[in-house]
């Protein structure tokens, strides 16, 4: 198996980061991940992410949730199994709903869920690897794939975009 190297610089403040990105960015090098302890408003745009398909999904998977309870229901009610319920019609909606509703919520809950941990690449086999546990406290990274030997290069760069720390790390 080949073994990949990167290269990353650490950044005590969420400001000082996006700035170091951009400087980075301005030099043409390729960011391969930057991980934050929470949420930097702005960073998407500044990293040139492309919006979400999750809430597609998830409405997708609700409308089909939906469909499907309906459908059934009203298929058991008046093919499958009809039962005359005190002179009440058949296809009763009213009494349709909560079964309806809940399928809805559930099978959107489900596609959420399982499109999140598949887009963020997470689960079994998932290979995110920490290199330092005070990203996940209050520093901030960008790595650096390195390729052909560069990495002293790397590092000149990632420091002169403000990096507080840089490290090397072979995985």
């Amino acid at each position: 198996m080949a073994q990949k190297a990167f290269v990353s610089g650490y950044y005590l403040d969420d400001k000082d980061l996006v700035e170091g990105i951009k400087a980075l960015q301005e030099k043409n090098i390729e960011i391969a991940d930057v991980r934050t302890p929470f949420p930097v408003h702005g960073l998407d745009t500044v990293l040139k992410m492309r919006r979400s398909r999750l809430p597609r999904a998830g409405f997708i998977a609700g409308a089909m949730g939906a469909a499907i309870g309906f459908g059934f229901q009203a298929w058991v009610f008046t093919e499958a199994w009809p039962l005359n319920f005190g002179g009440k019609p058949y296809l009763s909606v009213p009494s349709f709903i909560p079964v309806t509703f809940e399928l809805t919520v559930l099978m959107a809950a489900f596609a959420l869920v399982f499109g999140f941990l598949i887009s963020s690449k997470l689960g079994p086999g998932a290979d995110n690897i920490i290199f330092d546990e005070e990203v996940t406290n209050d520093r901030f990274q960008i790595l650096l794939e390195v390729s052909g030997g560069n990495s002293d290069e790397l590092q000149a760069e990632l420091q002169s975009a403000g990096a507080e720390g840089v490290q090397h790390h072979d995985v």
